[in-house]
């Protein structure tokens, strides 16, 4: 049962001085979870490297169990090292016992946490493990421990202290222990050569996945929906162009089709403002800017978004590699593909 409202030792006493005893408490625990960090990593040594070998080596999954706060470790774990490029999946060990450990193929191994090295759901489990020739890397916090000593590898997460005063709540070694998984997942990402791309692959919602695997040709307008004039258009046309297909811009092409000038919104407000310019007359290619900043169907859609912020426009022509007008975007385009 929670405590007492009425027995809060903070009761009664200024808000200053409260502020001042919880601020303490919250940096006593960042102080003891540092220093079982740093215990903790002083001991990544030949049997981490082994637990890193069988994972590489292993033709299905890594297959992460535990209990209680362990299993929440042992969750996370698994998420981390699936979106890493190493297959993983959390197997409860309750439901395990129950049938579940048929997910388990021989092909797979078994990352078991538990602190004290004795949770029985997870002793259950080992020989049934062990006769399938299934191998087990043991993460706990004692290396003595039934756990530890029944494992091929086992991986020592013992930290000084828990930050629990009480040294009952799982603090500093659920935090040593999840530190322990993340330098398993990275040491094996590096190991295999894991790359952003290969990182969006695995998160094609994320906003990630969105910025690799987007192509400008993805996101662009093309064939009729593009804007352009040829260089003998008057300023009328430009104008009837732009204000067709609403890109703020139109392209200036030559007879091939190729890209000689851009004329935008920012040109149409300078034309104007200019009182020698005779808009009933002008020609746009005199009006046009010329050497555009363009783009490439092929590239990201996110190097569109950085090239608009860097020179500071809203919208890209995109050419080939001989010029030629092939597709145009603007800035709406990739807020709608949420890339930016």
């Amino acid at each position: 049962m929670a405590a007492d409202a009425r027995s809060n030792p903070l009761d009664n006493r200024p808000d200053a001085v409260c502020d001042a005893l919880l601020a303490a408490s919250g940096r006593r625990v960042f102080e003891l979870e540092r220093e079982g960090l740093a215990a903790v990593g002083a001991r990544i040594d030949g049997d981490f490297s082994r637990a890193c070998r069988l994972m590489l080596a292993c033709r299905g999954r890594v297959v992460c169990s535990g209990m209680g706060k362990s299993g929440h470790v042992a969750r996370k774990i698994a998420a981390t090292l699936a979106s890493t490029g190493t297959p993983a999946f959390y197997l409860h060990p309750g439901e395990a016992g129950h049938g579940d450990l048929g997910m388990v193929t021989d092909a797979d191994m078994v990352l078991a946490l538990s602190y004290s090295g004795e949770s029985d759901e997870l002793l259950m489990l080992l020989p049934v493990l062990k006769r399938a020739g299934n191998p087990v890397v043991a993460m706990t916090g004692r290396a003595g421990s039934t756990l530890a000593l029944a494992s091929d590898v086992h991986l020592d997460v013992a930290v000084p202290a828990e930050a629990c005063p009480l040294a009952l709540a799982p603090t500093s070694s659920t935090t040593a222990s999840l530190a322990m998984g993340d330098a398993l997942a990275v040491a094996l990402l590096e190991a295999r050569g894991f790359t952003a791309d290969d990182f969006a692959r695995s998160h094609p919602a994320g906003a990630l996945g969105r910025r690799l695997l987007l192509h400008i040709g993805d996101v662009m307008h093309h064939g009729d929906d593009v804007p352009r004039v040829r260089e003998d258009a008057s300023f009328g046309d430009a104008l009837v162009e732009m204000s067709r297909k609403r890109l703020g811009m139109t392209a200036v092409v030559d007879a091939d089709g190729r890209l000689t000038g851009l004329f935008t919104d920012g040109d149409l407000r300078r034309t104007l403002a200019d009182p020698e310019t005779d808009v009933r007359q002008a020609r746009i290619a005199l009006l046009m800017t010329r050497s555009p900043v363009t783009i490439d169907a092929d590239a990201l859609a996110a190097e569109a978004a950085r090239l608009m912020e860097t020179h500071k426009i809203n919208a890209l022509v995109v050419v080939d590699a001989d010029r030629r007008v092939v597709g145009a975007l603007n800035i709406h385009d990739l807020l709608r593909a949420r890339v930016v």
